[in-house]
């Protein structure tokens, strides 16, 4: 009985430490440079009814429920979410919108696993034809993600799928 209390301490204490360890933050993002004006690339982007035309998670799940509140694109509007194992289920606010610049949305991850984040989307003129944008995610991991994080990193797990994303909003953009 007392080599499997010594065990069971071992045990979490070895999670204490790597817990303690990792790291806590993130802040992940891309860049693409898209041949539309810059009001054009905002006015798709800042769209929440737009978002499952080339953000990746949602082709996981074609059929997955949206719901939608408030005037699309403006501040405290939201989205709802809900779909297979592999799309999850969430919400999604506008949190902050400077016109032809600027998109903060928060994000509560509810399944899989329960996460808070915050994207953000900035746009700039390089060219009166051409725009600079970036897209992003910040937030905190909590235990047990601090662990998982330190062998599947949020740069692994979120940046191919932001490339993707840019790319596919590369296309539509530019195809119309």
């Amino acid at each position: 009985m007392t080599l499997f209390f010594y065990i069971i301490i071992a045990i979490i204490t070895f999670f204490a430490f790597l817990h303690a360890w990792a790291k806590k933050e993130y802040d992940i993002n891309r860049t693409i440079v898209i041949n539309k004006p810059r009001e054009e690339v905002f006015n798709f982007v800042r769209q929440l009814k737009n978002q499952p035309y080339w953000i990746p998670w949602f082709k996981r799940d074609p059929d997955a429920i949206k719901k939608y509140k408030g005037i699309d694109g403006k501040i405290d509007s939201s989205f709802y979410w809900k779909g297979n194992s592999k799309a999850g289920e969430g919400i999604q606010k506008i949190v902050k919108a400077k016109q032809g610049r600027v998109l903060e949305t928060k994000i509560l991850f509810i399944k899989p696993i329960k996460v808070n984040a915050l994207t953000y989307i900035g746009v700039k003129e390089i060219e009166p034809e051409k725009t600079k944008m970036v897209w992003g995610a910040r937030g905190a991991l909590a235990f047990p993600l601090t662990i998982i994080s330190l062998f599947y990193t949020p740069e692994k797990a979120l940046g191919e799928n932001f490339e993707t994303g840019l790319k596919n909003l590369k296309q539509i953009l530019e195809s119309r």
